[in-house]
């Protein structure tokens, strides 16, 4: 991961470019290794560099050999050493997994991202032509917007953060995930159109425990792409469970095997070294971290999985305090007044400076198995198998705006790069093509949310092989991960917006807000902090709030604790 910045078509862009460069220091957080940036007629492409992959020479923005094309990269290319060798004809300039994508785009046009396998966000631009292409990846792990003024509509400008792009532009959006956009027709266009995107088609396909489990390993294999210590978020809950019980296989695994995709005699594109070994991370080991209150549900579930795996695990706590003070950080960071994206978002804010602090720069996260399977509580009220796969579609499709977001930003606010292996885009093919009945949660017959997946790697039946996880965490009842740091954090953040917001201010909205009115305490006060830090009206147009289906029997509060479900096994 990244920072970048670009402007296209600026009048004088050599007297743009001091603020250009500001701009791009806003999010040197994301890229704290280096920072680049090239110009070309008129056009400045800036890039802040976190280095993962290629770690000696792949400075950015890279440009061609030829001088033609200059690129800057937000992501990881997953697939780049497949694409070297069929791109062989290409000079490649350096080991960078981004490199790729210029001879791509020679070679495929506009139809480039869907030869990509990663989490991505790019802006390249071609000086010949003076054609600027931009695209990101199909769920929108990456973030990336894109803004005008008013004042000069032909100049686009384009930011892995909204915060580079509030002083100059008037019209923000967004950039829609799996979309490329290209001056040519200054058009976005969706090259993601995999068969599951229709959310009023129901699937129809079997579910395949096998196919299930072996793409979700496959998905963490090829996330493992590092030259650079890295780790697991360990919550304790399933989906984090299950990314490090096949993380730490894959990390045996690797420093077992022997490398065969040596570059030259000390480096190569595997990550690995001529012996095998894990040598450049220093760790032959896999590092989990957690945080919680103290006394945490996550924090105890945690500790049970990493004593069960043998990973060195690193467990912190923080105080109400530390949450509160670090709200308005969290909220600039985010750039969301979203309620349940704050909640969500602080800890693993706090949780990433901690990682950094270790010499940590990548870890794996299990973002998106929820919106897959169905796997939040409000999901068991689902009236039909159809409408529980409407709902599933358009949650995996609204990620980008929720919990891709928060992953991306509460993480790289401190130089750590997320990766999130279910929503790899073959596993994301397998797991939104079965049939939603396979998926639906029924007490009476023993099937929790996220059923299938438990399954999958459920090994009770075969005595020789060994689980990937322990029977109670395996089977463990999903806790929103705001909840599960602590049912006080929820509590105390309802505390502080009771003290800090008047009835008479919560019952007078302000006026800009149109219908957008915050319908609790709780979320009058992040707006309101939201609008100091990004006062631009523009800013507040790519926010979106995540609310659960309330005719699903889900409360107004988010809190995964409100849903029915939760409260009858608490209960009992």
């Amino acid at each position: 991961m990244c920072g970048i910045f670009a402007a296209y078509n600026v009048d004088d862009v050599l007297a743009f470019k001091p603020k250009a460069l500001q701009y791009s220091k806003r999010i040197r957080h994301r890229g704290p290794d280096w920072s680049g940036n090239v110009i070309a007629n008129s056009t400045i492409l800036c890039h802040e560099r976190l280095a993962i992959v290629g770690l000696d020479a792949g400075a950015q923005p890279i440009v061609s050999p030829d001088g033609r094309y200059s690129l800057s990269v937000n992501g990881e290319i997953y697939n780049h050493i497949e694409l070297r060798t069929v791109l062989k004809d290409y000079d490649f300039k350096t080991l960078s997994d981004c490199e790729t994508i210029i001879p791509l785009f020679e070679k495929y046009g506009v139809d480039a991202p869907n030869y990509l396998d990663g989490m991505f966000a790019w802006v390249l631009y071609d000086k010949e032509t003076d054609r600027i292409v931009a695209a990101r990846d199909p769920i929108g792990i990456t973030t990336l917007y894109m803004g005008r003024s008013s004042k000069n509509p032909k100049t686009v400008y384009f930011a892995s953060e909204l915060k580079c792009l509030t002083d100059e532009c008037d019209q923000i959006e967004a950039f829609p995930p799996g979309h490329i956009y290209d001056s040519n027709t200054d058009k976005m266009t969706r090259y993601f159109k995999p068969n599951w995107w229709d959310e009023n088609k129901t699937a129809t396909g079997d579910c395949d425990f096998t196919a299930i489990r072996e793409s979700l390993e496959l998905a963490v294999r090829k996330r493992l792409m590092a030259e650079v210590p890295y780790g697991v978020l360990l919550s304790g809950g399933l989906d984090s469970s299950l990314i490090a019980s096949i993380a730490v296989r894959e990390t045996q695994k690797a420093a077992a095997a022997e490398a065969n995709v040596a570059i030259d005699a000390n480096k190569t594109l595997t990550g690995v070294d001529a012996k095998g070994n894990l040598s450049f991370t220093g760790w032959t080991k896999l590092h989990s971290f957690a945080i919680g209150l103290p006394n945490a549900p996550d924090l105890i579930a945690a500790k049970k999985v990493a004593e069960y795996l043998g990973t060195i695990h690193h467990e912190h706590t923080f105080t109400l305090d530390d949450g509160f003070d670090a709200l308005s950080d969290v909220i600039y960071h985010l750039e969301t007044y979203d309620v349940t994206t704050i909640r969500a978002s602080t800890p693993m804010y706090l949780l990433s400076r901690k990682i950094k602090a270790q010499g940590v720069k990548m870890v794996l996260s299990g973002e998106g198995s929820d919106e897959i399977f169905g796997g939040y509580l409000y999901f068991a009220q689902a009236p039909s198998a159809a409408e529980f796969h409407t709902e599933s579609v358009k949650r995996v499709k609204n990620l980008h705006l929720a919990d891709c977001l928060r992953a991306n930003k509460s993480t790289m606010a401190w130089g750590l790069e997320a990766r999130v292996p279910f929503l790899d885009k073959e596993f994301l093919n397998v797991c939104m093509n079965i049939d939603p009945k396979y998926k639906m949660i029924n007490s009476k017959e023993g099937k929790i949310e996220k059923y299938i997946l438990r399954k999958a790697f459920d090994t009770s039946d075969d005595p020789s092989a060994k689980p990937y996880l322990p029977k109670e965490i395996l089977w463990r009842q999903k806790e929103q991960f705001s909840d599960g740091v602590g049912y006080s954090w929820i509590d105390g953040l309802k505390d502080l917006a009771e003290k800090q917001v008047s009835d008479e201010e919560f019952a007078n909205p302000k006026p800009e807000w149109g219908s957008d009115i915050p319908t609790t305490k709780e979320a009058y006060l992040y707006r309101c902090k939201f609008d100091e830090l990004f006062p631009s009206k523009a800013a507040a147009s790519t926010v979106m709030r995540w609310i659960p289906k309330a005719e699903w029997g889900c409360h107004e509060d988010p809190s995964g604790r409100y849903a029915k479900i939760h409260e009858a096994a608490v209960e009992n």
